[in-house]
Parts: C-alpha cells; structure tokens; sequence
C-alpha cells in the first residue's frame, strides 16, 4: 500500500536542504519548510576551523547586498533593481524587475569577529570561524598556615 497521505501533499524529501545549524528564518511554505520563492540558494562547507557558506547571487552588484549582524543572528538581504526602455516606430516597451531576497542563519559556536566576505562573479563566500572552545585552566593555589 502506497499510505493514506494524498500524493500532493507528502513530504518531499528533495524540497529545500535542511541543516540544524544554520537554520533559515524564512517563510514556511508547504509540511513547515522554508518557501523556494525569495529564497537564496546556499552551501555550506565545514573545512574544520571555520563553516564556508556560499550564496549564489548573480545579477547583483555588491551594492546590492547587505550582511548585517543582530544577536547572533546572520542576515543576508538583496535587492535588485532594472529598468529598461525600447523605442521603435511607434510602439514603446518597458520592463522593470524588482527582486528582494533574505535570509538568516544562526551563528551560535560562531567567532563573529572574525566572520569574512567576498563576492565574486555573482557568488557571495562567507568564512565562518568556530569559536575555540576554551579548556578550563588549571592553577595551583598555595596553602597557608600552620
């Protein structure tokens, strides 16, 4: 048997990636996952010491990208904005595009002081250095007295 779910409504497993440590903060679509439209297709890459995530932006200019910070809170946001205009004979055409893109990722066990970009032919690469877990120092203490 096939299960009594209706087949437009099953969990689709290849739908959208999910990953518990960055975890997008975006519009739920269908079974509680992340809705494609506005999304921003990213990988991520643990290379030991840091988490290199990779977002693929193409038509955008550097300009049009915002990476903003917030109670260890990664945002990354884009807008684009076009316009063109065609004249010929008698017959006018325009088109806009308007695109707007966000998506946030959490950044515990993450160094934010240390967090890097670069963007390079429409793909945004951000390094994401851990946090080096702190070992617990241990000192002698001097006893005094008789």
């Amino acid at each position: 048997m096939f299960g009594l779910t209706p087949f437009e409504s099953r969990y689709d497993p290849f739908d959208i990636f999910d990953d518990d440590f960055f975890a997008p903060a975006a519009p739920m679509g269908r079974h509680g996952n992340p809705a494609r439209a506005g999304m921003i297709r990213t990988d991520i890459r643990d290379e030991g010491e840091k988490y290199v995530m990779e977002a693929e932006l193409p038509g955008f200019s550097k300009e049009d990208i915002n990476l903003d910070i917030t109670d260890n809170v990664l945002t990354l946001s884009a807008e684009h904005k076009a316009e063109t205009e065609e004249k010929k004979d008698s017959y006018v055409r325009r088109e806009r595009h308007f695109g707007s893109y966000k998506r946030s990722f959490d950044l515990s066990g993450i160094n934010t002081e240390g967090i890097t970009a670069d963007y390079k032919n429409g793909v945004l690469t951000i390094g994401l250095p851990k946090l080096v877990e702190k070992k617990p120092e241990t000192r002698k203490l001097t006893i005094t007295g008789e």
